[in-house]
């Protein structure tokens, strides 16, 4: 059975229509039936009480409802004055008529199209019967007329409330589709941010660990004269970047999902943003790039990789957001941080406007290296990101491996 369900605020809208619909019928139907059907005035408040009622108690209490309503309308025109005027239809009155015409709509609309038809059929079986059992109240041909026309606005009033029905039902399901195809692409979004991070911790800090623990484990071998406390030391550093592989894998067994392919790639960082920048040029956006001069800082393949991201993904949302508008990127490295700020102004036209995962996964990125990330509107009707992503300098080791990046220049613009 089809029901259209309604939320508690569309509920009570309908309560209160159906209840305003009740008490002016009611209003018009007790003195019509008291003073031109000839019936007394108790039964008529009483039986009309019951049919104009029965549409708003079908919101609740369907079966109810259609019980109530039906009993009152067989019995409404048997009870009317054998003598009152024939020019009056019958054996529905029309107050009697649209009540009914509103409780089919409503069962129809509220609970389906079988309630609704129940309601419809046994309704004009019932004055039907009514009519069979006083025949002479009325004239024959008046009579049928006022059937047929009973019957057929019903009718119309069913299939309207059909059709309606059956169009809310179609948008709470659009709605619904939208509601699941939307959380579906967030979590997708989530997912491959999840898979990008946990790629870069196996590249980077997997790696330098492995190098760490092949390191301290050949160091005996490699370095003649070392003491036996050295020795020891070394091993114990081994056994410690063992341990922290082993970890690293559960974490990245955490991170990883089968359902997204590794990416072969290799990662990208700073030296790479002029690439970045060159290409949305060539879409046709107006970007200055400017990196500072690193010096002797030595800047981690993590904050490398950390810095592309951030970037890419504030120059993105600029030129998605605000088409048009000038983007300016600077990236600062001093000893303690690489310090990035990305800036772009109005938007000249209407951009993509919608909610993802971009700022969440900044705000990761510098949280993971223990830095800081603000974004937000620049008061001149433009986009402000600033970040900031400590650099652990490492003291020179002859160990030193080719892994290192290179030291960062100036990009010429």
């Amino acid at each position: 059975m089809d029901r259209t369900t309604l939320d508690p605020s569309r509920r009570a809208v309908v309560l209160f229509v159906l209840a305003g619909v009740g008490v002016v019928l009611l209003s018009v139907l007790v003195p019509i039936q008291s003073l031109l059907y000839g019936t007394v005035l108790p039964a008529s408040f009483l039986l009309g009480a019951a049919i104009c009622g029965a549409p708003v108690l079908s919101v609740v209490l369907p079966r109810v409802a259609i019980a109530l309503f039906s009993a009152a309308a067989f019995v409404l025109p048997l009870v009317a004055s054998a003598d009152h005027d024939p020019v009056w239809p019958w054996p529905w009155s029309v107050p009697a008529l649209i009540a009914f015409a509103v409780l089919v709509g409503a069962v129809t609309f509220l609970h389906g199209w079988l309630p609704g038809l129940i309601t419809l059929l046994v309704n004009v079986a019932g004055s039907l019967v009514a009519a069979l059992l006083v025949p002479s109240a009325a004239d024959a041909t008046a009579m049928a007329a006022d059937l047929i026309v009973a019957s057929s606005i019903a009718a119309v009033a069913f299939l309207v409330a059909l059709l309606v029905s059956g169009r809310v039902r179609i948008g709470e399901e659009l709605t619904r589709e939208r509601k699941v195809s939307a959380a579906e692409q967030s979590r997708r979004m989530l997912v491959e941010e999840r898979t990008r991070i946990a790629r870069e911790l196996h590249d980077v800090v997997a790696h330098s660990m492995s190098v760490i623990q092949v390191q301290a484990s050949t160091a005996k071998y490699r370095v003649p004269g070392l003491a036996d406390e050295a020795t020891a030391e070394f091993d114990d550093i081994a056994a410690t970047a063992r341990a922290s592989l082993v970890e690293m894998r559960r974490l990245l067994g955490v991170l990883r999902t089968e359902d997204q392919a590794a990416e072969l790639a290799p990662q990208q960082g700073i030296d790479d943003l002029p690439a970045l920048a060159e290409g949305l040029r060539r879409v046709g956006a107006d970007i200055t790039l400017e990196v500072g001069d690193s010096g002797d800082t030595v800047v981690p393949p993590s904050v490398q990789i950390a810095a592309f991201r951030i970037v890419q993904e504030a120059m993105s949302n600029a030129v998605r957001h605000a088409p048009g508008a000038r983007v300016t990127v600077a990236v600062g490295i001093d000893p303690d941080a690489v310090r990035l700020r990305i800036h772009n102004g109005a938007a000249r036209s209407a951009g993509e406007h919608g909610a993802g995962h971009g700022l969440r996964g900044m705000l990761e990125r510098a949280a993971l290296l223990d830095g800081s990330l603000s974004a937000g509107p620049d008061g001149e009707g433009g986009w402000l990101v600033v970040a900031a992503l400590p650099v652990a300098a490492p003291a020179p080791s002859r160990f030193a491996t080719s892994s290192t990046r290179p030291v960062f220049t100036k990009d010429r613009q």
